[in-house]
């Protein structure tokens, strides 16, 4: 390989008052279960026009508490979509629920709000409907929630938005996580994602009780309140144990960095939707396909992700996506069919379940699009698309 410092297809941006920051914390009092996790969860509340926030040590975290939120357990069945990283699917099976796919939009690469509905025809018939709901939020961009939620009023499921790739992004003119076409929505903040706190994510909901419920299992189902308690209560010291829980906090280091970050968010998504529409542009006349933007929409641009159309080029996916490597550009695909994982070869039989996901993953290819991204590294990436995609 080539002598070259690599370009990823993401990474974090942290500026110089970020660090301020979380030093401010390093030296203060409390570095967890002190003030900034609270400030956090208000600026994400003021941001995206929730009511409740809960911040936890990841989204595969948040996901977990939000299904049992919604009282999700055995005998219960969960959607989601099959392009997706494995937690949105695997929240349902640590709650001793089942997992079921709907197909995607293949313009989009979100759940088709029309088999959707399809689906659920068919599952009210067979007695199995869904109990919640998971829409992905793919690349960043929103998925037709004001139609997946008028399918929630018609069939009874909760919904809980998986916006792990979203922050920053909007819907009908809303911040998505707002909730106002879900129960619970989930962030992410990864490093790779809009915004980071290390490691960490959060559940935004409107419904109170759904955020006392996933308070308590981030902190081992223990609580100090008085009125939640079923005891006589000892002295000032007193906490009881009232659920089953699990030590899923975010620390003060962690949210310090978050509440310096999202003062940022508009701009750094701004950033972003630049760089894509250079890629766009660039790209119009290459034998890719781009995901399209719909259902009014204004997309984070977490990733960028173009298809290969294989069949007017000579190269497979592999190739070039291995030159691509070679030549330091580390590209990525998003993602492997969750159904197909072994895991889910053992539980169900739904290997041929999701035709138009199937077809997105063999030619899918993620490009980098991060915030501090040069104009010379985008050219690269750009020189290389166009010298490796050739039409026969």
């Amino acid at each position: 390989m080539e002598n070259f410092k690599f370009i990823p297809y993401g990474r974090q941006d942290i500026a110089e008052e970020d660090i301020e920051a979380v030093v401010k914390v390093l030296k203060s009092d409390f570095l967890t279960q002190g003030p900034i996790v609270p400030e956090f969860e208000q600026k994400i509340c003021d941001y995206t026009g929730a009511k409740h926030t809960v911040a936890v040590n990841s989204c595969t975290s948040a996901l977990h508490i939000a299904c049992l939120a919604l009282d999700l357990g055995p005998g219960d069945i969960l959607w989601t979509s099959p392009i997706t990283f494995v937690a949105s699917a695997n929240c349902a099976l640590y709650c001793g629920a089942t997992v079921d796919f709907v197909d995607i939009d293949p313009d989009t690469a979100l759940m088709s709000v029309a088999l959707l509905e399809k689906k659920l025809k068919e599952a009210e018939l067979s007695g199995k409907l869904p109990k919640v709901v998971v829409p992905v939020h793919f690349s960043g961009q929103s998925c037709d929630m004001a139609n997946i939620y008028s399918l929630s009023k018609k069939y009874n499921f909760f919904i809980i938005e998986d916006a792990a790739h979203a922050i920053g992004g909007s819907y009908r003119g809303k911040k998505i996580g707002c909730c106002k076409y879900s129960h619970i929505t989930v962030f992410s903040f990864h490093p790779v994602k809009i915004i980071t706190t290390g490691e960490g994510g959060a559940a935004m909901t409107n419904n109170k009780e759904y955020a006392q419920k996933m308070e308590l299992l981030r902190s081992h189902g223990i609580t100090r309140d008085p009125s939640a308690m079923k005891k006589k209560i000892d002295g000032p010291w007193y906490y009881e144990q009232i659920d089953i829980g699990f030590n899923y906090r975010m620390t003060d280091i962690q949210a310090a960095l978050g509440v310096s970050q999202i003062k940022r968010l508009d701009s750094i998504v701004k950033k972003r939707h630049a760089i894509k529409e250079r890629y766009d542009r660039e790209f119009s006349d290459l034998p890719l396909t781009l995901l399209e933007d719909k259902h009014s929409t204004y997309s984070a641009c977490h990733l960028y992700v173009v298809r290969i159309n294989t069949n007017r080029i000579k190269k497979d996916r592999s190739t070039i996506f291995k030159a691509l490597q070679d030549k330091g550009i580390c590209v990525n695909v998003h993602y492997i069919p969750v159904h197909h994982q072994p895991i889910y070869d053992e539980l169900t039989d739904l290997k041929d379940s999701c035709p138009n996901a199937d077809n997105f993953y063999r030619e899918a290819i993620t490009l980098p699009i991060f915030y501090d991204i040069k104009i010379h590294e985008q050219t690269k990436v750009i020189d290389l698309i166009v010298t490796e995609i050739k039409v026969d």
